[in-house]
């Protein structure tokens, strides 16, 4: 019945995004620190660098926020098989994940892939990182309106409508700045390669050498990806992995 399989052909040409999204987290992440737990956001971060290391896919790199992670590939595994993509990676991330929470109950992620070129990358992540802001906003909002005693019904309420500026000046008159909240809660954090040198032995030339290596590192402090910082981070991360 081979023939039944009429979706497994598909294939999608790089570059791409493979964007996963934690599915029900709201319920998994009941117990954990409200409205941000830098344990979960360490584990996101964690996992990502492992899928660079250990995958066998060889992405460029990977930016999380909250119950997401965008993965972005200039070459791609399984010759490009959107099926095998959109299942082995976010079973990957659901495993991973489960035993570095220790989760009692089972945990999944939705995947999509997204064709994207160069040139749209960066606003791509920009967007992302809108999300991200705009998560952060709500996030703070929400769950101090609960501290002040209100149903989550009556939270809900309180915030629908409320333009940002609004949601903003609430929490400021409560004491909450949220441009001084950390800032991987508010632009989200990058796991990405990066070129370092390491001092060797040449045997043949019977001398010492310095020989530039890659590693994966986790950025914490990330500028706006749509400011020239951001935009000079990008850059220099493709760089590197051309190399």
């Amino acid at each position: 019945m081979r023939e039944r399989e009429v979706y497994s052909g598909i294939r999608v040409p790089p570059p791409i995004i493979v964007r996963i999204d934690g599915r029900k987290f709201e319920k998994v992440l009941e117990k954990f620190e409200k409205p941000y737990d830098e344990g979960f956001a360490r584990c996101m971060a964690n996992a990502s660098e492992l899928f660079l290391k250990k995958s066998g896919f060889n992405p460029e790199f990977a930016y999380t926020f909250s119950g997401e992670i965008s993965i972005f590939f200039r070459t791609l595994p399984f010759d490009g098989r959107g099926g095998k993509l959109d299942s082995v990676i976010p079973s990957f991330f659901s495993s991973v994940l489960t035993k570095m929470m220790d989760f009692e109950e089972p945990i999944s992620f939705d995947s999509r892939i997204i064709p994207i070129c160069t040139e749209d990358l960066i606003p791509y992540l920009a967007e992302r990182q809108n999300e991200a802001w705009r998560n952060h906003l709500n996030s703070y909002a929400f769950y101090t309106l609960l501290e002040e005693g209100l149903s989550r019904r009556e939270a809900s309420k309180k915030l629908e409508g409320m333009k940002s500026e609004d949601i903003h000046e609430m929490l400021f008159r409560r004491g909450i700045n949220l441009n001084s909240t950390p800032s991987w809660q508010r632009r989200g954090i990058l796991i990405a390669k990066e070129i370092y040198e390491k001092e060797g032995f040449d045997p043949k030339m019977k001398k010492r050498v310095i020989a530039q290596r890659i590693k994966i590192v986790q950025i914490w402090e990330l500028p706006l990806f749509k400011s020239d910082e951001g935009r000079e981070l990008i850059d220099r991360i493709l760089t590197y992995s051309k190399s």
